[in-house]
């Protein structure tokens, strides 16, 4: 299933698209996902289980690929090393401290900011150029994230106050920040290949992650059909389909319009808490959606043109 996507990936906008849209929508399962996870596993142990399982799946079907490529992957390990540090194990171990030091306002808006981290990036790294219409669709994302942040009382946003958890934050987007531009320049090695690599070496990199919760006394390990099925779930959808589309996606479309998607993960994820957990859908939903979407159109019109 996984290489049929990615074979199917091939053709430029349209697939790319539904792609970022499929890799935002795993994104906002993999929020609800964490809610359902709260005492059946804790969440080192979680990131460090959907690591170990999507490596192992991975390493097994593709055996014969990687040693095939091992020549150019050992030449690339050091740069690769980093983007599994940075987009898989920093940015969701950053995002897991940040929420016991601030409000899901807070983070949420501040997740928001990734879109125009990136496109920041790819001005300076890249030299790549602004359009008023990137910059238009970019702030509307934006409102739409602050429209579902704050539950539609903007008024709420003149309150916040910062504390250390926003920086911390801040930090987590950077390094999801990094490890997009780094895509851009990947490694010339097939993309399942890439994120097999990366998978491995994300495993091993939360090892010390796990070993931190065992010496608090902390870990719990999945023990009921409910607390595997959501492991399972973060494993297939959120840790394996939606990063490979995600590399795909920017492969196909660049880093800094790629990341515009992101500030679809919220809105999915106010949606799923009302189909599965039963939470009240608020206009605040659908106004988010409507700016969210507009702006990614808005960023795009003149592009597919």
């Amino acid at each position: 299933m996984i290489a049929t996507a990615l074979k199917h990936a091939g053709r430029p906008f349209g697939n790319a698209f539904v792609l970022l849209t499929l890799t935002a929508l795993f994104f906002g399962g993999n929020t609800v996902a964490g809610r359902l996870a709260i005492g059946e596993v804790s969440p080192m142990a979680v990131v460090m289980l959907r690591w170990v399982i999507v490596s192992l799946v991975l390493t097994i079907s593709l055996r014969h690929r990687l040693r095939a490529e091992w020549p150019i992957i050992r030449q690339h390990l050091g740069k690769m090393a980093l983007m599994a540090v940075f987009g898989f194990v920093g940015f969701n171990s950053f995002f897991y401290v940040a929420a016991k030091h601030t409000n899901a306002v807070n983070l949420g808006i501040i997740q928001g900011s990734i879109p125009v981290l990136v496109l920041i990036g790819t001005v300076f790294l890249f030299q790549a150029k602004i359009r008023a219409l990137q910059v238009l669709g970019i702030l509307a994302t934006l409102a739409g994230v602050a429209v579902v942040a704050s539950h539609g009382d903007l008024s709420t946003l003149a309150s916040l106050t910062l504390n250390p958890g926003d920086g911390i934050m801040l930090i987590a987007c950077l390094f999801y920040t990094g490890y997009t531009l780094a895509l851009r320049n990947r490694p010339p090695i097939s993309g399942l290949v890439f994120f097999t690599i990366l998978s491995i070496i994300a495993a091993f990199a939360t090892l010390p992650l796990v070993g931190y919760e065992i010496l608090t006394n902390t870990v719990q390990w999945p023990a009921t059909p409910k607390g595997w099925l959501v492991v399972l779930y973060i494993s297939l959808f959120p840790s394996c389909l939606a990063q490979i589309f995600f590399i795909r996606g920017v492969e196909a479309i660049g880093p800094a319009r790629a990341g515009v998607f992101i500030n679809l993960v919220p809105v999915f994820a106010a949606i799923l808490a009302v189909a599965i957990l039963g939470e009240d859908f608020r206009f605040d939903h659908g106004l988010a959606m409507v700016l969210v979407l507009g702006g990614i159109w808005l960023s795009e019109k003149k592009s597919r043109s």
